[in-house]
């Protein structure tokens, strides 16, 4: 499955966020994640993630799409990665 991760960490644990996004999905802008990955690895991550974030600061938002069928990404301004998965 596709998915777009979006993080909002407080800032002593935002660096332990972006490192754990980075083993599983590419960067493409700041605490914005995407890619392709498996329903295991999305669990790990997401349980990765609970372990560091302090539920009462710290959030994480998880689209998810089945199909990319009908989907189009436009980026205006800098490309922060030059990798473009979104097809």
């Amino acid at each position: 499955m596709f998915v777009i991760l979006v993080y909002d960490f407080g800032e002593k644990r935002v660096g332990k966020a972006l490192k754990k996004c980075r083993k599983y999905l590419t960067w493409v802008q700041n605490s914005v994640f995407e890619g392709d990955i498996t329903e295991a690895s999305l669990k790990k991550l997401k349980i990765e993630l609970t372990e560091i974030m302090n539920k009462a600061e710290d959030s994480v938002i998880i689209y998810k799409l089945n199909s990319l069928k009908y989907s189009k990404r436009e980026v205006l301004g800098l490309t922060k990665n030059e990798e473009d998965l979104f097809l």
